[in-house]
């Protein structure tokens, strides 16, 4: 004689609802598969492939080199200017890459969001990740370049390297489950990533050293562009490549650490004010799209 389940033991589970971030580690297969996905159709039917992962980086940093370094002298400014601008680039990509993708992710997986039940986090997290894989062969050639001026591996360079990609996936994730949720919505919102990412290129120390545009903006708001995640990172990045390198050492930031500090606590701020947002607007994805 079959025995029934008793009703107590019945989890229920409401149809695209999802128990926040933590919904991601439970389904890592689909997580996989998505990753899978977009590192894969990435490049599909292009001749080059991956090569596009170093060209288009190398591209970008031969067009600022030449307009920034050499037209306009930042190369006379900043010693090793190339490794200083190269290693502040190839973060500020995976920066805008991932967030664009984080932000498009809902829209553009609209048919799996409406008819298969998954944690609707899985695509901006899958995005990010897909994003940061593309990313790997951008520091592998970073990290080339720097051995050849010199550059030896220590631990608190490692250390400087890992908390700068932890604050900025954390940051950038944040980004993108805020703005994918309200795209879906409101599709201006990746247009307003798009003009956000522009100026972030001018408002971390990418092309010039901090240096510069401490002496031009008020105390005020200089304390708030060095605490921004991503000139944190940047400058963490700076302190695990490009400062080993220079012969005459170059300062890092007033109160580098309070500011790293800082950058971190505003990049969980804002991963967890995303993932609220996201939260209450995604019962409403299935209609929406």
């Amino acid at each position: 004689m079959s025995q029934s389940t008793p009703t107590s033991a019945i989890r229920y589970v409401t149809p695209g609802a999802s128990r926040w971030l933590f919904d991601v580690f439970r389904y890592r297969h689909l997580l996989s598969l998505l990753l899978k996905k977009g590192t894969t159709t990435r490049y599909y039917g292009s001749v080059l492939g991956w090569t596009w992962s170093y060209v288009r980086p190398a591209a970008q940093f031969f067009m600022y080199y030449f307009m920034i370094g050499q037209v306009l002298g930042m190369q006379r400014s900043v010693e090793l200017f190339p490794i200083y601008l190269f290693s502040g680039i190839v973060l500020l990509n995976f920066f805008g890459e991932a967030t664009r993708a984080a932000t498009n992710s809902i829209t553009g997986n609209a048919a799996l969001v409406k008819k298969i039940y998954l944690p609707r986090e899985l695509f901006p997290v899958a995005a990010v990740g897909s994003a940061f894989i593309h990313f790997i062969p951008q520091v592998i050639l970073l990290f080339v370049v720097c051995l050849f001026f010199g550059w030896h591996f220590t631990w608190l360079g490692l250390l400087y390297f890992a908390v700068a990609l932890i604050i900025l996936l954390v940051f950038t994730l944040g980004l993108g489950l805020f703005f994918g949720s309200i795209n879906v919505a409101y599709r201006d919102a990746k247009n307003i990533i798009d003009v956000a990412l522009m100026f972030a290129v001018w408002m971390s120390p990418v092309l010039y050293s901090h240096a510069m545009i401490r002496d031009v903006l008020p105390a005020w708001l200089y304390n708030l562009y060095l605490v921004n995640p991503v000139t944190v990172s940047v400058e963490l990045f700076h302190s695990a490549f490009y400062r080993p390198i220079v012969p005459n050492g170059v300062p890092v930031p007033d109160y580098m650490f309070t500011n790293t500090l800082a950058g971190l606590g505003i990049a969980i701020g804002t991963l967890l004010i995303g993932q609220v947002v996201f939260r209450k607007l995604e019962g409403d994805f299935a209609q929406d799209l």
